[in-house]
């Protein structure tokens, strides 16, 4: 833990207090595998049996956004029945549709601003809409069901 505590603060002044004796540490260098240390008052060297690398920043994976919105995927879908999900959080600007309505593959069904930007969602099913599950106005959260269409 405290070769952790060296990587990630050079220079750095901590007070630690071990079984009710209190420590005044400042870590004065870090080299190597060599870390110059002061506690109260006296200087150590400090000799680490690993290598210190420095830390990478962790890269963030993202899963698939559900569902696609671009139109040419919307074009190729066959489902007849299922769910019309958010792909993005944001508000409900506008419904297109009610329950009862007749869609088609790749109609304009919702407006969505997400990021100060409208975004028109397509049905990527063919059939009847069944359920609607949000309002205009209401905020959705990333793959929230809005609509849930039928044959």
């Amino acid at each position: 833990m405290l070769v952790k505590l060296f990587k990630q603060h050079k220079m750095k002044k901590y007070e630690f207090t071990i079984n009710g004796n209190k420590y005044a540490t400042e870590i004065k260098s870090v080299e190597d595998n060599t870390i110059q240390v002061e506690v109260n008052g006296t200087p150590y060297t400090v000799n680490v049996d690993k290598e210190i690398k420095q830390q990478k920043t962790p890269k963030l994976v993202r899963s698939t956004a559900v569902p696609t919105t671009d139109q040419s995927a919307n074009i190729k879908a066959t489902a007849k029945t299922g769910t019309i999900k958010a792909p993005l959080p944001g508000i409900i600007l506008d419904l297109f549709v009610k329950v009862g309505d007749k869609v088609s593959i790749g109609q304009k069904i919702i407006m969505l601003e997400a990021m100060k930007m409208e975004n028109v969602i397509e049905s990527d099913k063919a059939g009847t809409v069944t359920e609607i599950k949000t309002s205009k106005g209401s905020a959705v959260m990333e793959g929230d069901v809005l609509i849930v269409i039928g044959e």
